[in-house]
Order: C-alpha cells, then sequence, then structure tokens
C-alpha cells in the first residue's frame, strides 16, 4: 500500500466514524429534514429524498435528484457520495431488523401478486417509520428490514430511538393486546461496535451497510422473535438503561459464536 493509499483509507475511515458519531454535515442534515415533509411511498435510504409521485417529480425537476443507475433505493448524488468514501470504519451503533413471519406459508395462501402488493405496503410503512426515527435503512430484501441507529445520525439516545421504533414498526403492521395484524413481523435489536461504511464495486452497485458480528447476531435474534415479539439484546438494554422488570428472559444460542447471547422480549 503506498503513503496516497494509507492517506484516503486513513480519510474515509475518519469520515465514517465522524459520520456516524458526530452527524453529517449541515448541509445534508438541512437537506433530510427537507425531504422527510415531502410525500412519498420510495425513498433515497441515506438522504430520504423522494424518487417517486409528485415529490419525487419536483425533486427530479428542480435539484436533478433522481434514482441511482446502479441501485434503486438511493438517489443518484448519495450512489455518487458511497463511491467517493468507499470503506469505513468500527463504530458503536444499534441495529434493527424486521422480519415477517411464515412468508412462504403467505404467499402460496394469498397468491404471488397480492403478497407482492402486501411485501410493498410492509416496506412503505417500515421505511416511514425507520426515516421519522432518523435511521440509517438498511437492506430491503425479500421479506426483511434493516436500519442502523448511531449517535451522530439519530442523537445521543439513538439506542432508546431504536426500540421506540420496534414498538412503532408492530403498531404500523397491526400487532396489539386482542389485535390482528395485516402482516405477523418479529423484530431482533442488538448494539455493539461494528463496521459500518460503503462497500460494493467501484463506480457500479455501492451500498451503505453493517458489516460483522453485531448485524449477524441481531438478524440470528430477529429469526427467533415470534411474531408481535421484539427480541432485545442485554447489550442493547444497558446501552438504553431500561428496566427489565416484567420483561420475558431468554438465553440465546446463535448459530457461528461460541458464546450465547442473553435476550430480553418486548411486546406492545
Amino acid at each position: 500500500m503506498t503513503d496516497n493509499d494509507l492517506a484516503h483509507e486513513t480519510m474515509v475511515e475518519e469520515f465514517w466514524r465522524s459520520w456516524t458519531q458526530e452527524g453529517p454535515p449541515k448541509s445534508k442534515r438541512r437537506q433530510q429534514r427537507f425531504f422527510k415533509f415531502l410525500p412519498a411511498d420510495h425513498r433515497c435510504k441515506f438522504c430520504f429524498a423522494p424518487l417517486d409521485g409528485a415529490s419525487g417529480t419536483l425533486v427530479r425537476k428542480v435539484l436533478q435528484v433522481s434514482p441511482s443507475q446502479f441501485n434503486p433505493h438511493y438517489c443518484n448524488f448519495c450512489d455518487d457520495f458511497a463511491n467517493k468514501f468507499q470503506g469505513g470504519a468500527e463504530v458503536p451503533i444499534t441495529i434493527l431488523f424486521v422480519d415477517v413471519r411464515g412468508s412462504t406459508t403467505m404467499a402460496e395462501r394469498i397468491g404471488q401478486k397480492e403478497y407482492g402488493n402486501l411485501i410493498n405496503r410492509f416496506y412503505v410503512e417500515s421505511t416511514k417509520v425507520l426515516s421519522h426515527a432518523d435511521a440509517m435503512i438498511g437492506k430491503l430484501a425479500g421479506d426483511q428490514v434493516s436500519a442502523m441507529f448511531s449517535r451522530g445520525v439519530a442523537g445521543e439516545d439513538y439506542t432508546r430511538r431504536a426500540l421506540d421504533a420496534a414498538k412503532e414498526l408492530l403498531k404500523v403492521t397491526g400487532h396489539g393486546v386482542g389485535k390482528e395484524p395485516w402482516i405477523p413481523v418479529g423484530i431482533g435489536v442488538h448494539t455493539g461496535e461494528t463496521f459500518v461504511g460503503s462497500v460494493g464495486q467501484p463506480n457500479g452497485l455501492m451500498e451503505v451497510a453493517a458489516l460483522g458480528d453485531v448485524p449477524n447476531t441481531a438478524a440470528r435474534m430477529t429469526s427467533m422473535a415470534a411474531t408481535g415479539e421484539i427480541m432485545v439484546s442485554e447489550d442493547t438494554i444497558a446501552a438504553a438503561n431500561m428496566d427489565t422488570q416484567g420483561m420475558e428472559r431468554r438465553d440465546l444460542a446463535i448459530k457461528g459464536r461460541d458464546k450465547g447471547i442473553t435476550a430480553f422480549v418486548l411486546h406492545l
């Protein structure tokens, strides 16, 4: 590695650490606040720019913001940004996964078209909740949505905001005492230090992602959550300074981990 390569790697690492722990530049924060007020079903996962409907047409004509040609979940400007700062840093974050329960059986029962409409509604409602909570929305894949919460983007109480978002996700999907959800989901929330940054093919498909043990563990926890349950790791409980009195405790064996973890279960 040359001195220039090392300097660039250091610059990229410092950028991602600053972004996640101190927050985006003021101009980007103002842009995010503005975009969040514009109605849209499909938004850039990073800056929340509307990418469809009347709002999408407006920003495309006035600001030249449009869906990325490489990744439809990002706008063209954030796609350029991800390419410029490819790489990342190890930072403390809280990861949330929300996963549809019994999706294969559901698709077979209601038909592929109706199932597709249902999953699209799930994406729309989930991203509304997560963007309102100042999460960095991760993958919209199959029957699952993930999100990252960091101090710089979601504030000092980012872990608590992740837990509040998890409860809101249950509400918007129709869960609650005596209620039948319009789509059954389980949620997992885990906290720790992990790699966050831009990964992918240079000048091609890029994605802002969290990689490592924290997101892997959160995903495994989510798979163990029953319908209407929020599985919260002990590390998340500690970070949120949360009282566990009255909460069910579970000791989980996590595939790929030498040691299991302790989790607590939240309901509405």
